[in-house]
């Protein structure tokens, strides 16, 4: 498996420098996308191989001593164009103009209500990468050459790179193999995107002999962790409750508040304080997850598919809509696979409101969201529930792929539980590894 991290280095005293090499790069682009739509049947339709794209373009717009006659100019209005982005362009024209007619083909084939018509590409927020040797060209440990549309032409301009970014790459990323740069404009910033990949080797271990991770990201607790094994035995608990960060963005949104109720309409420190709070907690979040996962060195860690596109109703509706549970997952699936750990993410509808225990419905208490009563009224954590089902459902999915369909309508006659994913609970694996021990 191959890994791609970025680290962005932040280049200083360049405000209005590199504004002229990103806007003929997107005219390039947009240049390229009408060729190709123009020529897309003839030319572009029926293409097997991933660089034929530059032929075909090239073929109609780049002029030279065997081809001195083309239907368009390309190098007339892009004078002294560097090859590598030229070419660069040219495939991202044809990815733009390629999912355009996929889009197309899809519309067209919807019956009855198809909706609005798929717009016409564009080049948008593009921005260039900087080839090695032709755009981008080390000149010491701590400065590069990058080749930029200036005064009217192409020339190179010295940049000089922070030394504790040039160490941070030294140090962290000695090992990767270091790809083409990208220039990027944030804000009214200029940075250098580097780019680095890896191969890490994910090992597959024997399903009864797994370990994992269950986990519950909630919002009055930041993450709730369990580890079991294929049986259901626990083996592990742990709790993050990150209550000074949870403080500190309480008090953040009331400062916003406030500054809106006083007719405030821009606040940009107000809400920088509240992001950069709220990352403080995905990140601290994110780290903990994988700490606990080489702890008990786990061979996965099971999530829920969250799905938090639909509004946000109640009293929680503004907790809920600062809640970065995706960022964290993105950032736990990523420092898991350079530990050679597997993610799998398993159904999330009623993993709280089960009891794991099988004993139905809970009832949580009204001043403390966390905790819970079972029908029985067993006192418990509502959250370690739930990341108790969380990695059983896991179990089960993988119990139900690894044996037949008959022993499996077997197993379901008897665990009638086990039939929908919505009703499985770390009661069901137990049962149902009973009924797999007696086949």
């Amino acid at each position: 498996m191959e890994i791609t991290s970025t680290y962005s280095v932040r280049l200083h005293n360049f405000n209005r420098v590199f504004d002229d090499t990103v806007d003929v790069y997107r005219n390039a682009v947009d240049f390229f996308i009408e060729l190709t739509m123009t020529h897309w049947e003839s030319h572009f339709a029926n293409l097997s191989q991933a660089n034929d794209c530059i032929r075909a373009a090239e073929s109609l717009s780049v002029r030279t001593i065997k081809r001195p006659m083309t239907t368009y100019n390309f190098c007339q209005d892009f004078e002294k164009f560097p090859c590598y982005l030229r070419r660069a362009a040219i495939k991202t024209a044809y990815g733009q103009v390629s999912s355009y007619q996929t889009r197309l083909a899809q519309w067209k084939a919807k019956q009855g209500q198809k909706g609005r018509q798929p717009g016409l590409p564009g080049a948008g927020r593009i921005f260039p990468v900087m080839y090695r040797d032709n755009t981008f060209v080390r000149t010491g440990r701590n400065c590069v050459q990058l080749k930029v549309r200036i005064r009217n032409t192409w020339d190179w301009v010295d940049v000089a790179l922070d030394k504790h970014d040039v160490n941070y790459i030294a140090l962290h990323c000695a090992t990767r193999k270091e790809l083409c740069p990208a220039l990027r404009k944030r804000g009214k910033k200029w940075y250098l995107d580097f780019s680095f990949s890896e191969k890490v080797t994910l090992d597959k271990v024997s399903l009864d002999t797994q370990l994992v991770l269950g986990i519950d990201l909630g919002i009055n607790n930041a993450c709730v962790c369990s580890v079991m094994d294929s049986k259901g035995t626990i083996i592990g608990r742990r709790f993050l409750k990150l209550s000074k960060e949870q403080d500190s963005l309480e008090r953040a949104l009331q400062h916003i508040k406030k500054a809106q109720s006083n007719g405030a309409i821009h606040m940009p420190g107000l809400w920088a304080r509240a992001n950069g709070v709220n990352e403080d907690i995905s990140v601290k979040t994110a780290n903990f997850i994988v700490e606990v996962a080489n702890e008990f060195k786990v061979d996965v860690i099971v999530m829920e598919h969250l799905d938090l596109s639909s509004r946000k109703r109640g009293s929680r509706r503004q907790r809920l809509h600062h809640w970065r549970a995706k960022y964290v997952q993105q950032m736990v699936a990523y420092k898991a696979h350079r530990c050679g750990i597997r993610v799998r993410r398993v159904c999330a509808w009623n993993t709280s409101k089960l009891a794991f225990d099988g004993t139905g419905v809970v009832t949580r208490d009204q001043d403390n969201y966390s905790m819970c009563t079972f029908k029985t009224g067993k006192r418990y954590s509502c959250d370690l529930s739930a990341s108790y089902n969380i990695g059983a459902r896991y179990f089960i999915r993988e119990y139900e792929k690894s044996i037949s369909v008959t022993k499996w309508r077997h197993i379901t006659a008897k665990v009638p539980e086990c039939a929908k994913r919505i009703t499985r609970t770390l009661d069901t694996l137990t049962r149902v590894c009973a009924e797999l021990r007696s086949l």
